[in-house]
């Protein structure tokens, strides 16, 4: 049993030797010095040593890996901890997090990118439609974090905050935060409202209407869900429309879609037709532009996904609820990539007429894969291509009737005339 102790005693301080002489040998050749005062990554549990060895190892995967020369890569890393002016900004976190970020940026392709654990956090959260905040929709007003609009039923509205509310200050015990709102970005804003459910903030606002005396208001936050689908029936000429608007396809988009196409079918014999109103809607998940599309194209392909090495014809569903209702679709420049399945889908399989604007014309698909360290990243794997055979990417699709919005009036032109083209 000693034997065997001593054996393997020997062989881990050899080990150990092993990379100390790396180490030493590699500070000599870059700075020219020996490193007496060498941090030794096996003894070292800190943030920089993680993050380093997690873009180091990620290389040893690489079929190239025999190719790379990371010498440059720690030759700089040195000299910034050595040489650097101001050491407290010299914060090897971020350094690494920056690495990661510009070698997605190297591939050029804005759609595959790297989100720190924050940015990822936040990013799921919109995409579940819902997280803990107070409820309310931010802009600027000459500058200054301002209310647009509380969000129906949240804790916003209850607690009386109302459009064009100047937010100046804010306060959190919790986050131990009081601070002014000057020079905040809307990411930073957001953040910082943003919060554990049930804890309070309290904001120090400005009201035209309440002179010159800005005063606060005491919020607990709650969970905000923020839905994806809205059913409006429109009476026109004693005809009756479904405005059925679709903003974004997130987790909970296909049970809110349920509750509405059961809607829709309970008047369907009353219905002159469907406005389903995509504009302004980014895109989302691939599976539900699927799904939704499966309710007015009753068989046949969809979309088509062509990867690196095969490709996939994505099928409806055989559901076909809305099929045969009447139907024109809304978009315009921002609507995007599930959007633009469903509309382009539409379009190529029943003839449906497309009114608004040109699509924004995002072409290609991303995987969401999250890190061990709570980060993620998005990078492209494919690109879909619509039944007709076009790729939509950068180029986006061309409306049937083009119609722009006259943000001047209080009208909505465009939503006017799909009904104008609905009962025509």
């Amino acid at each position: 049993m000693n034997d065997k102790f001593l054996t393997i005693r020997k062989t881990t301080v050899g080990f150990l030797l092993v990379i100390l002489g790396s180490i030493v040998g590699f500070k000599y050749s870059v700075t020219g010095k020996l490193p007496f005062n060498i941090k030794l990554p096996f003894l070292n549990n800190g943030s920089r040593i993680k993050a380093i060895r997690r873009l180091v190892s990620t290389s040893d995967k690489s079929k190239d890996h025999d190719k790379i020369n990371f010498d440059t890569f720690w030759e700089v890393w040195t000299l910034l901890e050595e040489q650097y002016l101001e050491k407290d900004k010299v914060d090897s976190e971020k350094m690494v997090e920056g690495a990661i970020a510009g070698m997605t940026q190297a591939l050029e392709d804005p759609y595959t990118y790297y989100l720190p654990y924050d940015d990822n956090v936040r990013s799921a959260q919109d995409l579940a439609g819902s997280f803990y905040g107070v409820g309310i929709e931010l802009g600027y007003k000459e500058k200054t974090l301002a209310v647009v609009s509380p969000l129906k039923g949240t804790p916003a509205e209850k607690a009386g905050i109302q459009p064009g509310d100047l937010i100046i200050h804010v306060k959190d015990e919790l986050k131990d935060l009081d601070e002014d709102t000057y020079g905040w970005t809307l990411l930073e804003a957001v953040d910082k409202i943003r919060g554990q459910k049930g804890s309070e903030i309290i904001f120090t606002v400005f009201r035209d209407n309440n002179g010159d005396k800005p005063f606060e208001i005491s919020i607990t936050r709650d969970e905000i869900l923020v839905d994806s689908v809205d059913l409006l029936f429109i009476e026109q000429d004693n005809k009756r429309i479904a405005h059925l608007s679709l903003s974004r396809f997130g987790e909970r988009t296909k049970d809110e879609w349920d509750v509405a196409v059961k809607d829709i079918l309970k008047q369907k014999t009353n219905l002159a037709g469907i406005v389903l109103d995509m504009r302004n809607n980014p895109g989302g998940f691939l599976d539900k532009s699927i799904e939704i599309a499966s309710d007015f194209i009753k068989d046949g392909v969809i979309v088509t996904q062509e990867g690196e090495y095969i490709s996939h014809e994505y099928k409806s569903d055989h559901s076909g609820r809305l099929n045969g209702i009447p139907v024109v679709v809304l978009v315009n420049k921002g609507s995007a990539s599930a959007s633009e399945i469903v509309a382009g889908a539409m379009r190529d399989r029943l003839g449906t007429k497309l009114i608004g604007e040109k699509t924004f014309g995002k072409g290609t698909v991303q995987e969401r894969i999250p890190l061990s360290d709570g980060s993620g990243i998005h990078i492209t794997v494919a690109r879909w291509v619509l039944p007709g055979g076009d790729w939509i990417h950068e180029e986006g699709i061309d409306v049937d009737v083009e119609v722009k919005q006259d943000y001047e009036t209080e009208e909505d032109e465009v939503l006017n005339k799909s009904i104008e083209e609905l009962l025509s």
